[in-house]
């Protein structure tokens, strides 16, 4: 089991990427207009990395293609000194495995954990920017569930890796195809038949092709605009707590979602009350602060609102425009109360995970 290490202190920075390292990220990445610009900012006292569009300079939405760029709009934007950064946004068969405090800074050990994970994957793998973790990107998906546990993040879908092109002596240069590895190491750190709390409990259809400002629209001009403005913004001086506050704003995602709770878990990432408490373990069995939210924002909402596609098939009706009405959505009286997996064991990869790599 990975050793529990005390989270970075919030004064201590992450580096800022050193521009002559981005030629070592794969020359494939650079073709897809996946790309975001980051920086820092400060929310309720901790600093926080921000995805930024790099045609705009506004914040990113990993569920909105329109506010990523392509490598090239990244890079000036970076070299113009107003971001921090660029980022990768992953998706479309692009999956990234997050190390997090597994190396080193100043001897470049790794973690014997962390470097059997490295080792099974053997695709292109970088340095984090703080230098003590690393990035693997790999071809792939993964199971619905499972997401985060202890000092791995596996994500393809609704997240962006900060790039640093620090790329990891002995691994390859290239993004691979890892499939069937990425599954093995996944059920294994996460549990075959594992269900997270961050797993969606709505009967009906997903709302996953809502993007992100469209929903945040609609919740803005809906009776209860003025509750959700505030929240949205981080201001939870109506609430004798940020933690009620936390609630009541993922209860109003709840609505617009679906019972979505991992729509819910991105959307609230984005908004002013998140802080570095929403990751922290608050339960026995390794829930996380955030997860034990949703959880109870997802038992007490009620109604839903879904969204229905009215073009025949579903098929688009013009460049980039589904057309879509609103339906209502009435859960089941009973909802099963799903639980995350036990708290995590030392991710181990069995050997043979590394000879299915080479």
């Amino acid at each position: 089991m990975p050793p529990k290490k005390p989270h970075r202190k919030s004064g201590q920075q992450p580096h800022k990427p050193n521009s002559s390292l981005f030629a070592n990220i794969p020359s494939e990445l650079k073709t897809v207009a996946r790309w975001v610009n980051w920086r820092i900012e400060i929310r309720n006292g901790k600093r926080q990395k921000i995805p930024i569009a790099p045609k705009t300079g506004y914040m990113a939405s990993c569920a909105d293609p329109q506010t990523w760029g392509t490598y090239a709009e990244a890079l000036a934007r970076y070299k113009s000194g107003a971001v921090r950064g660029i980022g990768f946004q992953l998706g479309d068969s692009y999956t990234g495995v997050d190390l997090d405090d597994c190396r080193d800074r100043k001897t470049g050990a790794i973690e014997a954990w962390a470097q059997e994970i490295i080792e099974g994957l053997n695709s292109y793998t970088e340095l984090s920017p703080s230098d003590e973790g690393v990035h693997i990107l790999a071809k792939g998906a993964l199971p619905p569930c499972g997401r985060r546990k202890g000092q791995v993040e596996m994500y393809d879908a609704d997240h962006f890796f900060t790039m640093t092109g620090a790329h990891l002596a002995g691994t390859p240069s290239t993004v691979e195809e890892r499939q069937t590895t990425l599954t093995e190491i996944h059920a294994q750190i996460f549990g075959k038949n594992m269900t997270q709390s961050g797993e969606s409990h709505a009967s009906g259809p997903s709302t996953s092709s809502l993007f992100d400002a469209e929903l945040i629209e609609r919740a803005s001009n809906a009776k209860n605009m003025e509750k959700f403005g505030p929240l949205w913004r981080g201001d939870f001086s109506a609430y004798e707590s940020q933690s009620e506050a936390d609630l009541a704003l993922c209860m109003i995602l709840a609505f617009w979602t679906g019972r979505n709770a991992l729509r819910i878990d991105s959307l609230f990432r984005q908004s002013g009350l998140f802080r570095p408490k929403w990751d922290e373990r608050h339960s026995a069995d390794g829930r996380t602060y955030g997860q034990l939210t949703i959880e109870k924002a997802v038992e007490r909402t009620g109604e839903v609102w879904i969204p229905s596609v009215t073009a025949a098939s579903g098929s688009i009706a013009g460049p980039g425009i589904v057309k879509r009405s609103l339906t209502l959505f009435r859960p089941k009286k009973h909802l099963r109360r799903t639980r995350a997996g036990e708290s995590i064991a030392t991710p181990t990869v069995s050997t043979n995970l590394m000879a299915k790599s080479r």
